[in-house]
């Protein structure tokens, strides 16, 4: 469990670096002035140099995959209950993308930034749980169809 949990960690580091920088060349984009904008203008201001503020910001992305990547591992836990293993889900998550959030300057520091960006994130938490409750329920109920023509 620990080997496979350091490997899902070690593959969504990258993925996060990607991620990351696909988010803001589609942010750049969207802007559509012809710029690219690799970080917001207040981490650069705060690195003093934009380098430094894109190589942290490079290094949260990978930190943030490697934890979206290692979060799943909850759902393998059969003793937990639903309720238990999407609270736990929803608050590792929250614990690592918050403080990243925050240093990266990817959300206002404030107390309206912080809500907007929770709702953000809760709003998108519900999706995907939803997208995979479904999935997990038709793969359940595949199953349980085959086992009864079998049986």
């Amino acid at each position: 469990m620990k080997r496979q949990a350091v490997l899902r960690g070690v593959y969504g580091f990258p993925l996060g670096v990607f991620i990351g920088y696909a988010i803001t060349i589609a942010a750049s984009l969207i802007n559509r002035d012809g710029k690219y904008f690799p970080c917001s203008p207040e981490l650069t201001a705060e690195f003093g140099s934009e380098i430094g503020a894109v190589c942290f910001q490079a290094a949260m992305s990978g930190v943030l995959g490697a934890s979206y990547a290692v979060a799943p591992m909850i759902w393998r836990n059969e003793k937990w209950g639903i309720a238990k293993q999407t609270g736990i889900s929803f608050a590792i998550l929250s614990v690592v993308m918050f403080p990243i959030a925050f240093f990266t300057h990817w959300m206002e520091r404030s107390i309206t930034g912080f809500l907007w960006y929770f709702g953000f994130f809760v709003i998108i938490f519900v999706i995907i749980w939803g997208i995979q409750y479904r999935l997990w329920k038709n793969r359940i109920k595949n199953i349980n169809k085959r086992l009864k023509s079998d049986g």
